[in-house]
C-alpha cells in the first residue's frame, strides 16, 4: 500500500510519500521573518538529521552572493562535503528565499560525480532506474554564454551515460541563467540544436523551467534534469498539453508544458515553469502582476485537474517574482480562492521576458 503524509509547522513543509520499505521526503523550508541563511540552514540540518535516509539532491533558491560565505556550513550541516547542491543566487530581498531537500530511505543510492564534485544521485526501486543531477556548471567560464551552454548539455549526456542512461531518458530540466534576458534567444538556438542532434523530437521532449539566475562560479547558468529508465512495462512516461495554452514549440521554445511519470503504484506530475502566456503564445496582462498571477495559476490548476489531481497534491513548487515587492499577490490569491496549502519557496528573479512579471512550477504526486 503506497500513503502520503504530510507535517506542516512555521516554514518547514515535509511530505513523506510511504512506498513500503521505501520512504521519500520532501522538504521545504523557507525562512522566517529576519531569520539568516546560517540559521535556516541549521534548521534544513536538524529536519533532515530527524528524517534520516540519503539526500537525492538540495536546491537552494535566492540566496544573494553575499551567502556564499555560508554554502560549506550547509553541506556540513546536511551531510560532510558530499551532496549534490545547486544553489541559485539573486538578491535574497525581502528574505525571499528557500531551501527544498529530497531525501529517501529504503533504496540504495550512489553519487554521480564530475570534476571531483558530486553534482547528482542515483537510485533505483522495483520500477525505475532514476538520475537526479543538480548545481551543474559548465567547465570553463571564460567561454562565451552559448558555448558555456552547449557544455552543460554536453555534460549532462556524458554523466548520463556513464549511469547507464542517455539524454533521451530525460524528462525534466532546470536552468537558471544568470542576464537571462541578454542571452535566452541564444540559449534556446543551443538547446534546440542538441535536441536535434539527440533526437529529442522525435521522443518525450522533457518538461522545464528556464529562469534568471546567479551562481557561485560567475558562469553563464547553473542547470539540473531528472531523468529515468523503466524496468517493467507497468511504468509510462508521457507529456501533459496545456489546457489553457498552445505547445511551447510553437514560439520556439523546445520543453512540454508538463510531463507525469506513472508506475503502477502512484503518479507524479512534472509542471514546467509556468507564466502568463497565452494559446498564441504572447504576454498576457501585461504590466499588471496581479492579473498575470491570476492567470498563471488558473493555467497551472488547469494541467493539475487534467490530471485528476489540485493544489492539495503538490509536494514542490517554486515562485519567481520579477519584483520583491509583488511576492504577497501569491499569498493573497491563494488566501482569497481559499486554496488549500501547498510548499512553496518564493523568490524574486528574472522570467525570460522582460514583460512576465512572475513563473511558477510545481511537482505533484498522486498514490493509485
Amino acid at each position: 500500500m503506497t500513503w502520503i503524509r504530510k507535517h506542516a509547522v512555521a516554514g518547514i513543509d515535509v511530505i513523506t510519500l510511504d512506498r513500503s520499505p521505501i520512504l521519500e521526503h520532501f522538504v521545504t523550508l523557507t525562512p522566517d521573518k529576519g531569520e539568516t541563511p546560517k540559521s535556516l540552514f541549521r534548521r534544513v540540518a536538524e529536519v533532515v538529521h530527524a528524517l534520516g535516509g540519503q539526500v537525492i539532491s538540495a536546491e537552494v533558491l535566492g540566496m544573494s552572493a553575499e551567502d556564499r560565505k555560508y554554502m560549506p556550513g550547509l553541506t556540513r550541516a546536511i551531510d560532510g562535503r558530499h551532496q549534490p547542491i545547486g544553489w541559485v543566487e539573486n538578491t535574497r530581498a525581502e528574505n525571499l528565499c528557500g531551501v527544498h531537500v529530497w531525501i529517501a530511505c529504503g533504496m540504495p543510492i550512489t553519487h554521480v560525480v564530475s570534476s571531483g564534485r558530486v553534482v547528482g544521485s542515483l537510485f533505483e526501486d522495483g520500477f525505475v532506474r532514476c538520475c537526479r543531477l543538480t548545481g551543474l556548471l559548465p567547465g570553463d567560464t571564460s567561454q562565451g554564454r552559448p558555448e558555456q551552454a552547449d557544455a552543460i548539455f554536453r555534460e549532462m549526456d556524458t554523466l548520463l551515460a556513464g549511469q547507464g542512461l542517455a539524454f533521451s531518458d530525460v524528462f525534466r530540466t532546470w536552468f537558471y541563467n544568470h542576464e537571462i534576458l541578454a542571452w535566452y534567444g541564444d540559449f534556446n538556438r543551443v538547446r534546440t540544436q542538441f535536441f536535434q542532434q539527440k533526437g529529442v523530437f522525435d521522443g518525450l521532449v522533457p518538461a522545464s523551467t528556464g529562469i534568471g539566475g546567479g551562481n557561485a562560479a560567475d558562469a553563464a547558468l547553473v542547470a539540473g534534469l531528472l531523468a529515468l529508465r523503466p524496468k517493467t512495462e507497468g511504468v509510462k512516461v508521457y507529456t501533459v498539453p496545456s489546457p489553457l495554452q498552445s505547445s511551447a514549440r510553437d514560439y520556439g521554445s523546445s520543453f512540454s508544458r508538463a510531463v507525469e511519470v506513472a508506475t503502477p503504484d502512484h503518479r507524479r506530475l512534472y509542471v514546467s515553469g509556468t507564466a502568463s502566456i497565452d494559446k498564441a503564445g504572447k504576454t498576457i496582462f501585461l504590466d499588471d502582476t496581479k492579473a498575470q498571477v491570476r492567470q498563471t495559476m488558473e493555467v497551472v490548476e488547469a494541467i493539475l485537474r487534467s490530471r485528476g489531481m489540485d493544489w492539495a497534491d503538490v509536494t514542490r513548487s517554486l515562485a519567481y517574482f520579477k519584483r520583491a515587492q509583488d511576492a504577497p499577490l501569491l499569498e493573497a490569491y491563494c488566501r482569497d480562492l481559499a486554496l488549500p496549502a501547498f510548499p512553496l519557496i518564493v523568490a524574486e528573479n528574472d522570467v525570460c521576458r522582460d514583460d512576465l512579471l512572475f513563473e511558477i512550477e510545481v511537482d505533484a504526486v498522486q498514490v493509485m
